[in-house]
């Protein structure tokens, strides 16, 4: 069974489409909209690994030229040095206005690839083909690309909406117990902000052996009703100028504890559940009444390898203050009046923000 959910943009609209095995079929019909003798495909080196088979027995009876460019896997591929690459490797082998990119793997490949995609003749159509489940319920939806600089996370890209995205859920039967937990995050992200029965779909991973007891039907639809809040988000707010940011929620602390572990020792799924459970203390100190553990019941299921004794209150702030999301002095934070009702808020108690960080240091060893 496939969900399909339109996601409509000023810039153009596209379909994402959700389901086990669903790639031979859906790929054919969205590539035969492009006249094009040739076909790039920018691929994690460890889906690769994994299902070079399958992907080459789809990909190569579709086009006369495959061009395949492996993208090294962890944060350092979202970088100056790897996008140049991508783009040199775009235009070396003569890639044209109509020559489809096809970007499969994670948030990481994602970004880095469709920022390549994006730049290169001023944008090339882009397919994003996730692979694990962060970058299916998030980062593939929406048209953010970007690339990290050592001033910050995500400080330089484009909004470049993808002619399609297809997320097939095959491709999680390779992926490692804590990429899914990475991607529950952001599950529970949409839960918090729109959709309070999110929480209920989830609680399947608490169940022991969680990646194999969840029907393919039930997961497929918990992606897809994900993917509809994010797509509803972006329709109002495509540029981030207002209700998109609310998408951001616990991300303003998860971004400096991504930066304050040099990208390194934690991972954005795991930052992101700590910024949440700070987000959550600092909303109710602020005035919100977010009461109840919706969030929290899933803490056993993150193992972190940051020491407390390694991080700092001073340096997460320091890093919140660069944060590119800033429009004025002040730090701002997505916060919840309630579950399901964020808003966007100036923080100027610094106190409670540094309350709030305790949060984060209470579930470190």
């Amino acid at each position: 069974m496939s969900n399909r959910i339109i996601i409509e943009a000023l810039s153009g609209s596209y379909e994402a489409v959700t389901g086990e095995r669903i790639l031979e079929k859906e790929l054919p019909p969205l590539l035969s909209r492009f006249s094009s003798d040739k076909l790039f495909l920018l691929v994690d080196e460890k889906v690769w690994n994994f299902h070079e088979t399958r992907l080459t027995s789809i990909l190569e009876p579709l086009s006369a030229e495959l061009h395949i460019m492996q993208v090294p896997s962890g944060e350092n591929s979202k970088s100056i040095g790897f996008w140049t690459q991508a783009v040199d490797f775009l235009l070396s082998r003569q890639v044209r206005r109509n020559t489809p990119v096809i970007v499969a793997g994670g948030g990481v490949a994602g970004d880095a690839g469709g920022f390549a995609a994006a730049a290169t003749l001023r944008g090339v159509p882009l397919i994003h083909l996730p692979t694990t489940l962060l970058a299916m319920v998030d980062s593939s939806i929406g048209g953010k690309t970007g690339i990290n600089h050592e001033a910050g996370k995500n400080l330089i890209g484009a909004f470049y909406q993808p002619a399609g995205v297809i997320a097939d859920t095959a491709f999680l039967s390779t992926l490692p117990e804590r990429e899914w937990i990475n991607g529950l995050s952001e599950i529970l992200k949409y839960g918090a902000i729109r959709d309070a029965t999110i929480f209920d779909d989830a609680s399947f991973f608490l169940d022991h052996d969680f990646r194999h007891q969840v029907s393919p039907d039930s997961l497929s639809r918990l992606i897809s009703k994900c993917i509809r809040v994010k797509a509803d988000v972006v329709k109002q707010d495509e540029f981030e100028s207002g209700e998109r940011a609310f998408l951001n929620f616990g991300h303003t602390f998860a971004h400096a504890l991504e930066k304050a572990c040099s990208y390194n020792t934690i991972s954005h799924g795991e930052a992101v559940f700590l910024g949440m459970l700070a987000a959550q203390k600092l909303s109710n100190l602020e005035g919100g009444n977010v009461s109840g553990d919706f969030i929290e019941k899933f803490s056993g299921l993150y193992q972190y390898r940051v020491p407390k004794e390694a991080l700092s209150f001073n340096e997460i702030i320091s890093y919140m203050e660069s944060d590119k999301k800033r429009t004025d002095k002040q730090l701002r934070f997505v916060l919840l009046k309630e579950w399901q009702h964020p808003e966007l808020k100036s923080v100027l108690n610094y106190r409670h923000i540094e309350k709030s960080a305790e949060a984060i240091f209470e579930q470190l060893a």
